[in-house]
């Protein structure tokens, strides 16, 4: 059965098929993870995952999306994750941290205290490839200049080194949602007319740089993912021509040269008011196309909520791996659970053996 094979990258086995997708806990102080964290993430490697994936956490201080956001911009944060990323490898899950920079999406408020843009004491000014903010009333970002620019490279090189420290196996770049390397990529948010502006490859400059330095830090033996979103949604609010999914694929081919083993398919969050034709899945057919056309690997992310609906994902070969993230906060021992219904056996921790 699919979901429950192992998945070989390079030196690195995940157990099965299930990923738990990184997902903001907005619980962290100056960017140090908790025992919350702990807790968050362990259970979900005691609960049979093959891949545990940190929230996005920060290469600068700027590159929050809250203040409340993770980071791994200096060594103290580094050592903060050691323990976790460590329980994780212990139950059997493999450690995976999300690198993010937040671009003109930060400084914004923790969800459950509203979300919009956060002006409170140590606010700042977000960064950008231009000066659009992300909505009306939003913060009006910092464009990059040349040496901005290459801080971000920098940043995302030495958070990298910092991951391997750490004890993570792998590293995951966040170019979705609307964050600093998704708006480089489309000319929504891209207006620049500079090696960086413009054209595709002149948008697409900035992840490939940062997939480049970070190679150079990340060992071989160990897998890169990227997650994009395929789409802007653009065309439900006639905003123009925004980032679509023949750019995706594109995109996919350009990268995986450069080292990335994996493509991880999301959507939306670069314009608001966008019209998303949510359901079960709906995100699905734009991994399915990437893996097809780009012949890279991919992983499908999006209201997968059922062991069958994993399960035929897979059969179907529209994606290598399943992310799952609302139904992980709902179970986190979803992964055993699934074996279950589908008549597998993931083995548990002998402390739980009793139960099993």
């Amino acid at each position: 059965m699919k979901l429950f094979e192992p998945l070989h990258q390079r030196n690195v086995v995940m157990r099965n098929r299930f990923a738990v997708s990184p997902m903001c806990q907005y619980s962290a102080v100056d960017g140090m993870p908790s025992h919350w964290h702990l807790v968050h993430l362990g259970s979900r490697a005691v609960g049979g995952a093959g891949l545990v994936v940190t929230e996005a956490t920060a290469v600068s201080a700027a590159g929050r999306i809250s203040p409340s956001d993770t980071g791994i911009w200096n060594d103290a944060q580094r050592d903060a994750w050691r323990p976790i990323a460590a329980f994780i490898r212990e139950q059997g899950a493999v450690a995976g941290i999300q690198l993010a920079h937040a671009g003109r999406k930060a400084s914004t408020c923790v969800p459950w205290e509203g979300g919009g843009p956060w002006r409170g004491e140590g606010a700042w000014t977000p960064l950008a490839p231009s000066a659009l903010p992300f909505d009306r009333d939003w913060h009006v970002p910092h464009a990059l200049d040349a040496a901005g620019i290459r801080d971000v490279v920098e940043d995302f090189r030495r958070a990298a080194i910092r991951a391997l420290e750490a004890g993570f196996q792998l590293v995951e770049l966040h170019a979705a949602h609307g964050y600093l390397l998704h708006e480089f990529l489309s000319p929504l948010s891209n207006q620049r007319d500079d090696a960086y502006g413009g054209s595709f490859e002149h948008r697409a400059r900035l992840l490939c740089e940062v997939i480049a330095a970070v190679r150079e830090v990340w060992p071989a033996d160990l897998p890169l993912w990227l997650r994009i979103s395929a789409t802007d949604w653009a065309d439900t609010i006639d905003a123009g021509q925004g980032w679509d999914l023949e750019q995706s694929v594109r995109l996919a081919r350009l990268v995986q040269p450069l080292g990335v083993d994996l493509i991880d398919v999301s959507s939306g969050g670069l314009i608001p008011h966008v019209r998303i034709p949510v359901k079960p899945g709906y995100q699905v057919p734009f991994a399915a196309k990437i893996r097809r056309e780009a012949g890279v690997a991919t992983g499908a992310v999006g209201l997968i909520t059922s062991s069958a609906q994993a399960q035929a994902i897979l059969d179907d070969e529209a994606a290598d791996v399943v992310l799952m993230a609302r139904e992980q906060l709902r179970d986190p021992y979803f992964a055993r659970r699934a074996a279950a219904e589908l008549g597998d056996e993931l083995v548990a921790p002998p402390q739980y053996q009793r139960a099993w």
